[in-house]
């Protein structure tokens, strides 16, 4: 089992930004990548970024490419959301995941945090 815990999230203005944390503890060794999911109301959760453990090879969903960085802390087992340029449309539950496959499908990751709210205001 992994555990996941995010943190970071709350209310900003647009253009502001923000840094979403995802401790990781438990059973690690069976992750290979994390991600970062969101799920605004009356939608579906969709991809936002990933990262492989081991080589910190990154991706990001358009939608937020050049705006947000996705990094990882192998020393303390946490991984982080840096999001700048923040527009209304980012306004979610952004949840992190981990599982054994470099993914943008959600239902490829084993674990999942709890959520943290994301609002941007214009």
């Amino acid at each position: 089992q992994v555990q996941l815990v995010e943190s970071g999230g709350g209310s900003v203005q647009a253009g502001g930004s923000l840094r979403l944390s995802c401790a990781a503890s438990g059973r690690l060794f069976s992750s290979r990548a994390m991600g970062w999911f969101r799920q605004a109301p009356g939608k579906k959760r969709v991809f936002v970024a990933r990262i492989m453990w081991d080589s910190g090879t990154t991706d990001y969903a358009d939608s937020v490419k050049g705006r947000f960085t996705i990094s990882r802390d192998s020393a303390k087992n946490t991984m982080s959301l840096q999001m700048n340029s923040l527009k209304p449309e980012d306004t979610a539950v952004y949840y992190c995941a981990s599982g054994r496959f470099f993914s943008v499908i959600g239902g490829n990751y084993e674990y999942w945090g709890q959520g943290t709210q994301v609002t941007v205001s214009s």
